[in-house]
């Protein structure tokens, strides 16, 4: 009796197949589902298919939507940037910036007038990296503005986030750039018509041995008349009776400020000393009387590119806030297929000999 029973038990088990029919197997499986989904799902191989990446070794094709790694999985992640010297590719150089470039997000800035305002803002930020290290991990530089993201952002607070960032990447030196544009409410010049008018503004701190420098670039816009063009018309007009206009164009001056000393200097402040130098400042909002006021504006007002640039060095150098500075115009010729450029620099920060070949192209007005 015991004898029949081991013999029926040892026909009926089910042998172990080996790894290779297995694989042949799932092989079959998954053709068929690729050739004949239908068959596939009313065979219910979907828990079989599921299996089949980590009993085979082959890769799942679906997105995990509920895996959340835990700190033991996080610890066997590899980190190659974090990793040793023999992994730099290339000379084992210092690199003085290195970083991340039009990262956006909104950010609050104060007015002159204690005005919080919202703008959306472009971040570049960067710090040194010495000669032994692999690289940087770069999400902690944004971690950082997240971190002061509610806060109101001048310089102090500029400071904070680069000091932060100083000692999470254990770096020595370190540079950080916001650009907004940032609204000013402007009176039309006869009318009383009012509308924003728009500053490209670009606040940078950079720390460099220990020491820091802050300074402030904007972006002024106004028009130029050609002085010889217009002593030109008045001739043809005084000699021949001949109707003539002289040429004027939408031009565009960069003031570049480094800031000394705790006096601040408000954006408003820079523009009211750009608009005093040089007062044929493009126009928001405009009337037939407006325009007539703007083309007596520019008359009693012409200015070479060469003027312009004295003219807003002269207001630059009697402003208490402001330390070293670049001033570069462009006047963008409505005679000529060219622009006409200049620019003028005061003290060590702004000194140099080579520029950005794309320097000038950026003094674009964007409207």
């Amino acid at each position: 009796m015991n004898m029949i029973t081991t013999k029926i038990a040892s026909e009926t088990e089910v042998s172990k197949p080996t790894t290779d029919e297995a694989q042949a197997a799932l092989e079959t499986l998954r053709r068929l589902a690729e050739a004949d989904p239908s068959s596939a799902a009313a065979l219910d191989l979907s828990a079989l298919m599921a299996l089949q990446p980590r009993a085979q070794g082959m890769l799942n094709r679906d997105y995990p939507e509920d895996f959340t790694p835990d700190a033991q999985y996080k610890a066997t992640m590899p980190d190659l940037q974090n990793g040793p010297e023999s992994l730099i590719k290339g000379a084992h150089a210092e690199i003085q910036h290195v970083g991340i470039s039009n990262f956006r997000l909104p950010l609050k800035f104060r007015t002159r007038d204690g005005e919080v305002l919202t703008l959306e803002t472009s971040v570049t930020g960067s710090v040194s990296l010495e000669a032994t290290k692999k690289g940087i991990n770069m999400s902690r530089i944004m971690r950082s503005f997240y971190a002061h993201a509610e806060d109101c952002f001048d310089f102090e607070k500029i400071d904070a986030v680069l000091d932060s960032y100083i000692t999470d990447l254990e770096s020595f030196d370190a540079r950080i750039q916001l650009r907004f544009r940032y609204p000013m409410l402007k009176t039309s010049l006869r009318s009383g018509l009012s509308g924003y008018q728009y500053y490209d503004v670009s606040f940078e701190m950079l720390k460099q041995d220990g020491v820091s420098t802050r300074v402030i670039h904007l972006d002024y816009v106004y028009s130029s008349t050609c002085p010889c063009s217009l002593e030109l018309s008045e001739h043809a007009r005084r000699e021949r009776a001949q109707i003539a206009t002289p040429h004027s164009q939408r031009s565009v001056a960069r003031i570049s400020a480094a800031l000394e000393g705790d006096a601040p200097l408000w954006i408003e402040d820079l523009v009211e000393m750009c608009a005093t130098a040089i007062p044929t400042e493009t126009q928001v909002m405009v009337k037939r009387e407006d325009e007539q006021a703007f083309a007596e504006l520019n008359g009693a007002n012409p200015i070479f590119v060469e003027d312009a640039v004295r003219l807003l060095c002269e207001a630059l150098e009697g402003a208490q806030a402001a330390g070293d500075f670049r001033v570069i115009a462009s006047h963008q010729e409505s005679l000529h297929s060219h622009d006409a450029i200049s620019i003028l620099t005061r003290g060590e920060t702004f000194a140099q000999s080579s520029y950005d070949p794309r320097l000038l192209e950026s003094l674009i007005h964007r409207g």
